[in-house]
């Protein structure tokens, strides 16, 4: 039944129930979609794709039509791009901004629990990491560190979750926004990706309506209490030095395109979730430098960054794709909405879930440098896996 009234001959339709039905009919057309919640933001905008995905090489944000960019985390491989056919925006618990498409479709867009078509789902592959094989993972990178084949490395891994009951991945979605307000809170289903949903602290890359370009170095985790004076927090030499490779390693991405015009602050601790991180802030004036494809370039120097692959890159990533044991798909890859608004803010694909038809799969990773300890490391990544799991647990019951 419909849930609105009219208000100066404005239909009130309810967040809710316009996001599923939208999103259902999406689907029974074969469509895609991404729905998100910027950083700091009470918004909630939903993007259909019905004309079919695109996949791309590479990505020109400054020549692009407005979509939403979802990357694996290998970056030679296709980068899929949804274009914004619908745009629907959400404030206060109401449709703000879409109402006319959806009151000139309103019938279609009834719910109809009899016909309600699932998510799109991707097989589920195995491997056979336990946590042990884990740590014993991260004594190996520190083993190469100390050999001077890399500096610094980040190693991955995954868990999953069987599903006794469906998951209401409407209700998943409003848990990771209420307790994530500063991270990008996405969810994306398509064909070509499959369903993930997550609330990523990381900017990889940003820019602006008044050409201002930014991106931050984010490393380091300690666990996170609200008892905690964020003024006060003491970092250890480990956590210092592996934010300080983050911040180095885009200090010398712009050093290669001889950008020197950009203003630094940090770093300084932020809370994501359960946890706590260092992170610096980079800022550069677009129209200052002359530079107006500088986002593009950067996206395609700083991706997959120190902070989700390791540094030297090359060998960092070749060890990762020899000895991590699974294909990490879009995993700290990148995502986010594109030339919207006159606006490209990027994200990198962490604290997020796979979405598959009986079970769901939590990723995280820590970064190893000579001072690491592989059970502490480990540690970090049930620590980060804890902030999906406590969610998971607030909407269904789970078995291991």
């Amino acid at each position: 039944m419909k849930q609105s009234v009219l208000v100066k001959d404005r239909p009130i339709i309810k967040e809710a129930q316009a996001i599923q039905s939208i999103i259902q009919k999406t689907l029974e057309n074969g469509g895609a979609f991404s729905l998100w919640r910027m950083p700091n933001s009470k918004e909630k905008v939903l993007l259909i794709c019905n004309s079919g995905i695109t996949e791309l090489d590479e990505l020109s944000l400054e020549e692009s039509q407005p979509g939403f960019v979802i990357a694996p985390f290998l970056p030679d491989q296709k980068k899929i791009f949804l274009k914004a056919d619908l745009v629907f925006r959400f404030s206060n618990g109401v449709l703000e901004d879409g109402w006319e498409h959806y009151e000139e479709h309103e019938a279609a867009f009834e719910p109809d629990q009899k016909n309600a078509h699932s998510l799109e789902y991707h097989q589920a592959t195995k491997n056979d990491q336990t946590p042990t094989d884990y740590a014993l993972l991260v004594a190996l990178g520190i083993r190469q560190i100390k050999k001077g084949i890399f500096e610094k490395i980040v190693p991955s891994r995954y868990k999953d979750i069987e599903l006794v009951h469906d998951l209401d991945i409407f209700k998943t979605f409003e848990l990771l926004d209420a307790n994530h307000p500063n991270a990008l809170i996405s969810l994306v289903s398509s064909s070509a990706t499959g369903t993930w949903i997550g609330a990523s602290p990381e900017l990889l890359v940003s820019i602006d309506r008044n050409s201002k370009f930014k991106t931050h170095a984010l490393a380091g985790t300690l666990r996170y209490s609200p008892d905690i004076d964020l003024k006060a927090v003491a970092w250890t030499q480990k956590e210092i030095e592996e934010q300080a490779m983050v911040s180095r390693y885009i200090i010398n991405c712009l050093k290669k395109i001889r950008v020197r015009e950009y203003s630094e602050q940090g770093p300084k601790t932020i809370v994501a979730g359960n946890v706590m991180h260092l992170k610096t802030d980079y800022e550069i004036d677009l129209k200052e430098v002359n530079f107006p494809q500088l986002g593009s370039v950067m996206l395609k120097l700083l991706h997959p960054t120190s902070a989700v692959c390791g540094m030297p890159l090359a060998p960092a990533l070749e060890f990762l794709k020899n000895q991590e044991g699974y294909d990490r798909e879009f995993y700290s890859g990148f995502l986010g909405p594109v030339n919207f608004e006159n606006e490209s803010h990027i994200f990198v694909n962490l604290r997020c879930m796979q979405l598959f038809e009986k079970s769901v799969r939590i990723y995280a990773g820590a970064g190893v440098t000579q001072d690491s300890i592989p059970e502490k490391e480990l540690e970090e990544t049930e620590m980060k896996m804890r902030n999906l799991i406590d969610v998971l647990s607030a909407t269904l019951n789970l078995k291991s």
